[in-house]
């Protein structure tokens, strides 16, 4: 496994970054890096740990992929509402009930873009009771699954990050903290991922499911988040509770850069800002204006030819933990 760099402290970073036009909000934390050269761009209490709602979803929206890759399983597999998924509360836009039957792809539509608790509920039964059997063991599917999301978070350096349930809710049995740099982490290794950058860039999309009592019901997932399609903006994800706050995960891709080489080849440099907010009092107007300054920043950096003299303050690496 690649070693993970550590990320700089609050103070370090303000030495090296250009000061924001507005100061951030009581509360607020952000953190925006350039994810394929890992250079941090902009931060603010990025290493303060928050909750962080429903951005929880992009952990375990990765465990379902990343098992239904290595398991072979096609996620039309159809998956069982549980009964818990009726004790958690927060948004449930298809209605679903327990015994309702929805395959994994549809769950993971309504999870990431309708942040759906009773799909991200559907989703961790599922997986982590499949991970129980193939080992063997017993227990509690759900508390397995959000194992596994913990056992991701400690693989991606996430060392300030604790999940406890597959949705963001805060509830009776645990609250997830983490903090703007690790979210960056799971969200530089999501998106990574063509398929889950499939799901996270999708507008809108029309799923399905069936009934305890068999009738097929159609519903239409709007994504929450307002930015897609703006400023290059193809994900993340959206969060918000009452302890959190405003929360948002969000990619912007711009075309590869090009550069001719003397043998006639050409290279190319990827380019993808991750930004991510939490606690903010307006996500929507907070990510427009930092997403503009850190690409600003950016090709700033790359003008001056993109030197690094300190990567472990600078940068953050993002490992493969699979």
């Amino acid at each position: 496994m690649i070693s993970v760099t550590t990320c700089p402290s609050r103070r370090s970073l303000f030495l090296l970054l250009p000061l924001l036009a507005t100061s951030a909000p009581a509360g607020e934390a952000y953190l925006v890096v350039e994810a394929n050269s890992g250079r941090i761009l902009m931060a603010h209490a990025a290493q303060e740990r928050k909750p962080v709602a429903s951005l929880t979803k992009i952990a375990s929206a990765l465990v379902v992929l990343d098992w239904a890759a290595a398991t072979k399983t096609d996620l039309g597999t159809v998956a069982v509402v549980p009964p818990s998924s009726t004790t958690l509360g927060g948004s449930n836009p298809m209605g679903l009930r327990p015994g309702d039957r929805i395959t994994l792809r549809n769950a993971l539509y309504s999870a990431l873009l309708g942040s759906d608790n009773a799909s991200a509920q559907t989703l961790a039964h599922h997986v982590g009771g499949a991970l129980l059997r193939a080992r063997g063991e017993g227990g509690d599917s759900v508390k397995n699954f959000v194992r596994e999301m913990n056992v991701l978070a400690k693989g991606l350096g996430m060392k300030d990050t604790s999940f406890a349930n597959a949705h963001g809710m805060d509830n009776a049995r645990g609250r997830g903290l983490s903090t703007a740099t690790d979210m960056c982490r799971l969200s530089i290794y999501a998106m990574r991922k063509p398929g889950f950058a499939f799901f996270a860039k999708q507008k809108s999309r029309r799923v399905s499911f069936q009934q305890q009592g068999g009738q097929l019901r159609g519903f239409t997932v709007q994504s929450t988040n307002k930015l897609l399609g703006q400023q290059h903006i193809n994900g993340i994800k959206t969060g918000m509770t009452a302890r959190a706050g405003e929360c948002l995960a969000t990619s912007s891709e711009l075309k590869p850069l090009v550069h001719k080489l003397p043998d006639g080849k050409s290279l190319l440099t990827p380019r993808r800002l991750i930004c991510v907010v939490l606690g903010s009092e307006d996500r929507f107007g907070r990510t427009k204006g930092l997403v503009q300054q850190g690409w600003a920043y950016y090709d700033k950096w790359m003008r001056e030819g993109g030197v690094v003299t300190d990567p472990a303050r600078e940068t953050l690496r993002v490992p493969n933990p699979r």
